[in-house]
């Protein structure tokens, strides 16, 4: 972690993700983390009516620094570089807002989803906390430039890591990296789980292996629930097809066992996250990938 400044730089001069790869791939495991992009453009930011500091309510802030471990055990990490709030590919690539874009939108948007409603579609109208982030509504042009530029690059990239694991591997495993606010109507205090892992309620991987995960996140101390709130967005359902030997799991950790929620700066229990995280992932891709190398030598 060498900078958790905000980058006011030109988003075009900036690529749209980061893939750190290990000196070796030598597990069939994709570590993914698509909201902890924080390029905010001088141009995104007069658009805004927001603060900077407001306007970063919905990143899954430092969610990629805490899982740049994934390279040491041998697989790549896929990471966002522009903001969810500038576009978010956790949504399907059209789920827009027609009371954000100023013109009728094409017949093949979804602008009816739950999502949409809320105002956090593919173009989020508002950040995490309710807030309307827009000074005026946007040009279908502009919200299609970016989902052009941005989403689908970033969607191209995470479907070759996965198409180059299962290449090598005959088998891929997707873990989708993110965190969540502390404060949530869903749970008291006492309640209120650590983390959240979560498999599209069993669809979108093998059973088994969630439920390993669940047992080594849970002997390390940490509160997990399953599926509950948080059951895994479309990155999970879309890629996460076990009939096809690819796996998708979505976890989600609480922002507060890690970093000031209001500065959105990592306190003391940053490293000792990470470093009960890398534990649980170093057991947990030895023992996963131990046995699906040898479920693919058993069908050769």
């Amino acid at each position: 972690m060498d900078d958790f400044q905000l980058h006011f730089t030109d988003q075009l001069k900036v690529p749209g993700f980061i893939v750190s790869n290990p000196d070796q791939v030598t597990v069939p495991f994709v570590f993914n983390s698509p909201h902890s992009g924080r390029h905010y453009t001088p141009y995104f930011l007069n658009q805004s009516r927001l603060s900077p500091l407001l306007l970063r309510k919905s990143e899954d802030a430092l969610v990629d620094y805490m899982y740049e471990f994934a390279t040491d055990l041998g697989a790549p990490l896929l990471s966002a570089t522009f903001p969810r709030a500038y576009v978010d590919v956790n949504r399907e690539p059209y789920e827009l807002d027609p009371h954000l874009i100023s013109s009728p939108l094409p017949s093949h948007a979804n602008s009816e989803s739950v999502r949409v409603a809320a105002g956090l579609g593919t173009i989020a109208r508002v950040v995490g906390t309710g807030l309307e982030i827009y000074r005026q509504q946007l040009t279908l042009e502009e919200a299609l430039w970016r989902i052009e530029n941005f989403y689908y690059p970033y969607h191209q990239a995470l479907k070759s890591l996965l198409d180059e694991q299962v290449f090598r591997f005959n088998k891929a495993i997707l873990i989708d990296c993110h965190s969540m606010p502390s404060s949530s109507p869903s749970y008291t205090s006492s309640l209120r789980p650590d983390i959240v892992v979560g498999d599209r309620f069993g669809h979108s991987a093998n059973s088994e292996m969630v439920t390993f995960l669940i047992e080594l996140l849970t002997e390390k101390g940490f509160n997990v629930a399953y599926n509950t709130p948080y059951a895994g967005g479309y990155i999970t359902e879309h890629y996460g097809k076990p009939n096809a030997s690819i796996h998708a799991i979505q976890v989600e950790i609480d922002r507060s066992l890690y970093m000031d929620e209001v500065l959105l700066e990592p306190h003391s229990g940053f490293s000792e996250l990470s470093e009960k995280l890398e534990n649980v992932f170093q057991r947990f891709v030895t023992d996963v990938t131990h046995s699906l190398i040898l479920n693919k030598h058993a069908a050769e």
